[in-house]
């Protein structure tokens, strides 16, 4: 495959030394709730407030000089903004992030705070459109958000620290977007933990995954809406989908309103602020969509907490 364990291990002696080790929480209130053994992998604790950070440290120390030179751009709903964003100020290199007019104030203001210059297209379907042409215009390297294996690599240090914390870890559980955490997890636990099941959660809203794995191929949506921001890519990714097909279990799909249960459960019961994308895994558990078996020790990752107020609001409103 286009990534592998020895990658994953590379990336992390870059990722260590930069980014926070965030704690693998026990959750009795959610093992209660799901009958098996469980877990909290809270990424929301993460620098930049996401799991995106790993990625795109990794990702920007891989660049050539002569891509450092061109600066970046790149493209996203908040969360992979903020974390290529910091990871370029970081190695000194300009960035420009296309984001869509919808994205959360707080992750427009906090990706500008990090340096980065924002640009806008009407909804996240018109993104690659704007980043290609400010690469004509600019020459600017292209960092994917999530089709990269620099960035998947990154990623999959988010498994290894769970698996040392939880050798005997059965099941991960991870919110879906473009693919890229759900694929660096997959191929970490393919290579540490043989037999564990890896199984992705996407908003019904955002099925680019499940709509690339019936396919065969990724299939662009023509529409997007959830309210699960971090999981609305307009497509997944080539790589990913070559990882997920092979290593995950399977891909559900949920509603907002089980994301917003988890949500809600994580803030009161395990003092936790996530964002929707973050809670889709908590929620696809508390649901039933996603079912443990008997025995088994689960892990559901909470990917990010970079909600906004508004947001948390509409979410707990009566």
């Amino acid at each position: 495959m286009s990534v592998a364990i020895a990658d994953v291990e590379r990336a992390r002696g870059i990722v260590t030394p930069a980014l926070h080790r965030t704690p693998l929480l026990s959750s009795r209130a959610l093992g209660e709730r799901i009958g098996a053994s469980a877990w909290l992998k809270a990424e929301n604790l993460q620098r930049t407030g996401s799991f995106k950070a790993r990625g795109a440290v990794f990702a920007v120390a891989t660049l050539s000089k002569e891509q450092r030179d061109r600066g970046i751009v790149t493209m996203s709903a908040g969360n992979a903004a903020q974390a290529i964003a910091f990871a370029a100020a970081s190695a000194g290199v300009h960035v420009t992030v296309a984001m869509p007019e919808t994205a959360p104030r707080t992750k427009v203001d906090a990706t500008r705070g990090y340096g980065a210059n924002v640009v806008f297209a009407p909804d996240v379907t018109k993104l690659t459109a704007l980043v290609q042409d400010i690469q004509g215009r600019t020459g600017a390297y292209f960092l994917h958000p999530y089709d990269d294996a620099a960035m998947i690599a990154g990623h999959g240090t988010c498994a290894l620290e769970v698996l040392e914390d939880l050798p005997e870890a059965d099941l991960f559980v991870v919110g879906v977007g473009g693919g890229g955490l759900i694929a660096g997890i997959a191929v970490a636990v393919a290579a540490r933990r043989p037999g564990a099941r890896v199984v992705g959660v996407e908003p019904s809203g955002a099925p680019a995954m499940r709509r690339a794995l019936d396919a065969g191929e990724p299939v662009r949506l023509e529409r997007v809406n959830t309210i699960a921001d971090g999981l609305a890519a307009p497509i997944a990714g080539t790589i990913p989908l070559e990882i997920v097909r092979r290593l995950v279990s399977d891909v559900v799909l949920v509603d907002d309103d089980v994301i917003a249960e988890g949500v809600r459960f994580l803030a009161t019961r395990a003092k936790l602020v996530a964002e929707p994308a973050g809670a889709a895994a908590t929620g696809a558990l508390i649901a039933g969509a996603v079912k443990a078996r008997p025995g088994e020790r689960v892990v559901a990752i909470v990917s990010g907490g970079n909600v906004d107020l508004e947001r948390l609001r509409q979410v707990f409103a009566p």
